[in-house]
C-alpha cells in the first residue's frame, strides 16, 4: 500500500499546466514533466496537457525546476505551438527535423 501511495504522490507534484508570458520577453511555464530539446531559436517541452514548441529569438532558460514541474524562458518569443495527435503529420515533421 505504501508504494502505491508513493507512486501518486509523486505524480502530485507534477502542477497543473499553465503557460504566462510578460511583454513576449519572459515565459512561466508549468506542468513540464521534461525538456525534450532547446536551443536559443527553439525549445520543446513535454507538458502535462502535450508537448509544447517555443519559437523565438534569443531564447534562454532562466530558471529550471523539475521536481516541481516548472520553466522559465527569456528571451523574444514568436510563437508558441502545441504539438498533438490531432495535429500527427505536423509533429511528425517537427520531431523528424529535430532527430536528422
Amino acid at each position: 500500500m505504501s508504494q502505491y501511495y508513493e507512486t501518486n504522490n509523486t505524480k502530485n507534484t507534477i502542477p497543473d499546466h499553465d503557460v504566462v508570458m510578460r511583454g513576449r520577453r519572459l515565459l512561466d511555464i508549468t506542468g513540464v514533466k521534461q525538456v525534450e530539446s532547446f536551443d536559443n531559436e527553439e525549445f520543446l517541452l513535454e507538458t502535462s496537457m502535450g508537448f509544447l514548441s517555443i519559437r523565438g529569438q534569443n531564447l534562454q532558460m532562466k530558471n529550471l525546476d523539475v521536481d516541481k514541474g516548472i520553466v522559465s524562458i527569456k528571451g523574444k518569443v514568436f510563437e508558441l505551438n502545441y504539438l498533438d495527435e490531432q495535429h500527427g503529420d505536423k509533429a511528425k515533421g517537427f520531431f523528424s527535423k529535430i532527430f536528422r
